[in-house]
């Protein structure tokens, strides 16, 4: 080891050779991110024992369709071994849940809403894990559930690996004309569900649909002797039914309540026409003072008119979400497709102005229609925000760790070349970090799950945790080869000894760090931080031992700058020619010296 690296940094010939092959390394690890070899995404998939599946019917659904549609997805998820029951909730969700705790399933209460929550056999005795599952049966059941009724819509809902998000891609849409963010959520949509990638594409407000509001007429109802009461209890009879009387009991303390209503075909409308409806009320007639049977039809009036819907409102602005799922990919790369198809669509109606300014998120973007002038911001959250900030923060904190690194070594060695050799080594740990996730990931997709395994949040907390170790590394081979050198060693010798006997620890070191994250990398989350600090250490150990000692040799600042001892090459003492003696015990801690 020691004639080894005498040779490479006594050679400017190796010295370039060793340079060239660590950058072409460092411009090869780093390009498979931009050209997507290497994928990052937040956290990886989570296997867990349930999920549920969300099912919105159209807005003006009854109970009846709701169930009809929950128990068709039932049907298809009974067929599965691994699923071991199924529970249903109709008209409401399911209760408060890890996942559910921030997408609003506790506040479910209308009758086109409905949760299932499906619950399988422990992970570790089934061979498919629960998101394949997702992503297997998604498919199936939304092309034979959702064509059961219009407008229907049927979201399967993981549990979260990481903090839990609304959706992984929202797309929030604020403007004062809720007509226009109407139309522009449409667009929005459309250009959701031509990405490839995104499933569960869903526009979170009430469809605008036709409806029939029956009012009593007063004055036709007096002229038929007729009471407005009598118009009122028949009606909500026909349509709702209504209480007629109570019911004393021993076993209960309140009065029960005695409801009439017709029965279910009756109520129901063969179609929803205002023809069908007059004909209805034409059929339902009431006794009159006189004796008289008098059409319901004939003393009320039926108007048509548009439901009201629901107003969101978020930050005091009125507000439309349109939400997504990502299937099995990460959700930074559909997010570009989808934003460049958002914009050459809203190109037509809109003038487009991405927002890069430090008030604003980032992919933001600002609309001015053409025709009005109304003003729409489209702002990006849901987990791909937390993505961003989180690799932001993370990258922050990396920056920040290095900066403190050099400074801390700056005041030790008072050498910014001695400090910039430590982080250089510190930093070019990140060669092994992406290379190992790109060997990983070639083994889990053709080999193992099938699926990507991401450069995730925990591999860049590994890549950081890694610093402290390289670091070490190379203020181990610095201290030493400084002794050396004030002991009378020739630069080049002295750089070659402090390498080969230092490389037992180090590589004990590395070593360790690899066996004891071996574990840590089968973990589903926490597998990044293992890959990250096994593959990280590979590449930090022979930067240490081949590069550090190239640029130590360019480094002058490594002589002692005393002027006793001249450092250069051919010049000092050769250790060659030194009786063991001379050197002090603490510089060769005992090793024999030839």
């Amino acid at each position: 080891m020691e004639e080894r690296i005498y040779k490479i940094v006594s050679s400017k010939k190796a010295q370039r050779k060793v340079g060239f092959i660590v950058l072409a390394l460092l411009i090869f690890a780093v390009g498979m991110i931009p050209t997507k070899i290497v994928l990052a995404k937040m956290l990886p998939g989570k296997s867990a024992n349930t999920f549920s599946i969300y099912v919105d019917t159209a807005t003006n659904s009854t109970i009846k369709q709701t169930k009809e549609v929950s128990e068709c997805v039932s049907q298809i998820m009974q067929q599965e071994e691994a699923v071991k029951n199924i529970e249903i909730f109709l008209g409401q969700g399911a209760p408060l849940d890890y996942a559910g705790l921030v997408k609003g399933s506790a506040f479910k209460s209308l009758k086109n809403q409905a949760e299932l929550v499906v619950n399988l056999t422990d992970k570790h005795e089934r061979d498919e894990p629960s998101y394949m599952m997702v992503h297997r049966l998604r498919p199936v059941v939304q092309s034979k559930c959702e064509s059961l009724y219009k407008g229907t819509k049927i979201k399967f809902v993981e549990m979260p690996s990481g903090p839990p998000t609304f959706a992984t891609i929202v797309v929030n849409l604020y403007g004062k004309d809720s007509l226009l963010l109407r139309k522009l959520s449409h667009t929005v949509e459309q250009s959701l569900k031509e990405t490839e990638g995104l499933v569960d594409v869903d526009v979170m407000q009430d469809d605008v649909f036709t409806k029939y509001e029956i009012i009593p007429n007063v004055e036709k109802i007096i002229n038929s002797n007729l009471s407005v009461d009598q118009v009122s209890k028949i009606l909500y009879m026909a349509f709702k039914g209504s209480v007629v009387a109570t019911k004393n009991s021993v076993h209960q303390q309140d009065q029960i309540p005695i409801f009439v209503s017709l029965d279910a075909k009756t109520r129901t409308l063969e179609k929803p026409s205002k023809e069908d409806l007059e004909l209805k009320l034409s059929r339902l007639k009431l006794l009159n003072k006189r004796g008289v049977m008098v059409p319901v039809r004939e003393v009320v009036n039926i108007v048509e008119t548009v439901a009201d819907p629901t107003i969101f409102k978020k930050n005091m602005r009125n507000m439309v979400s349109v939400t997504a799922e990502c299937d099995l990919v990460s959700q930074v790369y559909p997010l570009m497709d989808a934003r460049e198809i958002m914009i050459k669509k809203l190109k037509k109606d809109f003038e487009v102005t991405r927002l890069t300014g430090a008030s604003t998120y980032m992919f933001d973007l600002a609309l001015v229609e053409k025709k009005s002038g109304e003003k729409v911001l489209v702002r990006w959250d849901g987990e791909m925000k937390v993505s961003l900030d989180t690799f932001r923060d993370l990258g922050g904190a990396f920056i920040s760790a290095l900066v403190l690194m050099f400074l801390l070594m700056v005041v030790y060695y008072k050498s910014f070349a001695l400090s910039g050799i430590v982080l250089v080594g510190s930093f070019l740990s990140i060669i092994g970090v992406i290379i190992g996730h790109y060997i990983t990931d070639f083994i889990f997709l053709h080999f193992i799950t099938g699926v990507h395994f991401y450069l995730t949040a925990t591999s860049l907390i590994g890549f950081i945790s890694l610093m402290g170790i390289s670091a070490r590394s190379s203020l181990l081979l610095i201290d030493f080869t400084k002794s050396l050198i004030e002991s009378g060693i020739e630069k080049n010798r002295a750089i070659a000894i402090a390498t080969a006997t230092r490389a037992k620890p180090i590589l004990l070191t590395a070593v360790a760090i690899i066996l004891g994250s071996l574990l840590l990398a089968t973990d589903p989350i926490f597998g990044g931080l293992g890959i990250a600090l096994i593959f990280g250490s590979m590449a930090s150990t022979a930067v240490s031992l081949f590069y550090i000692p190239v640029l130590m040799a360019k480094a002058e600042a490594i002589c002692p700058q005393n002027g006793a001892i001249v450092c250069e090459e051919g010049e000092g003492i050769n250790k060659e020619h030194m009786d063991v003696s001379e050197i002090p015990p603490e510089v060769h801690h005992g090793n024999p010296i030839k």
